[in-house]
């Protein structure tokens, strides 16, 4: 079995997850003991897809070009994935909030189900990529596009809930989501900072300069700015509840068309 075929494995798995976790949730509710086992078949595909990650990177060793399996769109869809799910499982385990899983659980296997479309080979890296900036500008930028990916999940359920009071009963207090939304946001932060400024030492180290207006290094500042906004309007003017869930959706879109919109644009990021 090569690690293209656990992955997909990986993302049936993820979708198997989450029908589980949401007929467990509609049936019992919060409470339900059924959640429990969802929650450790989620772990377990959670851990085989970490598992997957690291044959990938073997297997690039015994064809005599290892690399960290970030290199391609492929290989960061993976990861993307994985460090969504991530997220997803933090956010269960501080805040007991199983909603987030059910609801966020199907965006993990879009993203796997998404590799199924573009080519899985293992390839050299260009001579570009071959820096250690590479994982540490790639790791950090997914992880906090995960932190937003949670804090998105966690808007969407709380205008739901403010729309809906029907749809309130089933639901985590408001308070609650919206700490998830403040607190995911705080963690996804700093680390797009980080993932920005490790990609611009890369692009000084790769092309001679820290920043050309490229699409991708224009939108990931939209990126930034939009949820620089988001914590300036929380911590300063007191927003929240449904007004930064909105910015949160917003950042959000940011975050999609930052990694998916620019690739149909001319630039040196550009996966296609």
């Amino acid at each position: 079995m090569t690690s293209t075929e656990l992955n997909t494995l990986v993302a049936f798995g993820y979708m198997a997850t989450a029908v589980v976790y949401l007929v467990a949730y509609i049936v019992g509710g919060a409470k339900s003991r059924f959640l429990t086992i969802a929650v450790v078949l989620f772990i377990t595909i959670w851990g085989l897809h970490t598992g997957a990650i690291a044959f990938r990177w073997i297997e690039s060793y015994q064809l005599g070009i290892g690399h960290a399996p970030l290199s391609n769109l492929y290989e960061s869809l993976v990861f993307f994935a994985w460090a969504m799910a991530l997220a997803l499982l933090v956010v269960r385990f501080r805040f007991g909030a199983d909603i987030i899983v059910v609801f966020g659980l199907p965006l993990v296997f879009l993203v796997m189900a998404s590799t199924f479309l573009v080519d899985g080979n293992i390839k050299p890296l260009i001579p570009a990529l071959q820096s250690n900036w590479l994982v540490a500008h790639v790791i950090t930028c997914f992880l906090g596009y995960a932190g937003f990916t949670s804090s998105f999940v966690a808007a969407v359920i709380l205008l739901l809930a403010k729309g809906s009071q029907s749809a309130a009963n089933y639901l985590p207090r408001m308070d609650i989501l919206d700490e998830i939304v403040y607190r995911s946001v705080l963690v996804g932060f700093p680390l797009l900072t980080v993932g920005i400024i490790t990609g611009a030492a890369w692009a000084d180290y790769a092309w001679g300069t820290y920043w050309s207006w490229d699409p991708k290094e224009t939108w990931s500042l939209i990126t930034w700015l939009v949820y620089a906004a988001f914590l300036h309007a929380r911590v300063t003017r007191g927003w929240s509840g449904g007004r930064t869930a909105v910015l949160s959706v917003v950042g959000f879109m940011a975050v999609l068309f930052t990694y998916f919109g620019v690739n149909y644009l001319p630039g040196l990021h550009s996966y296609f």
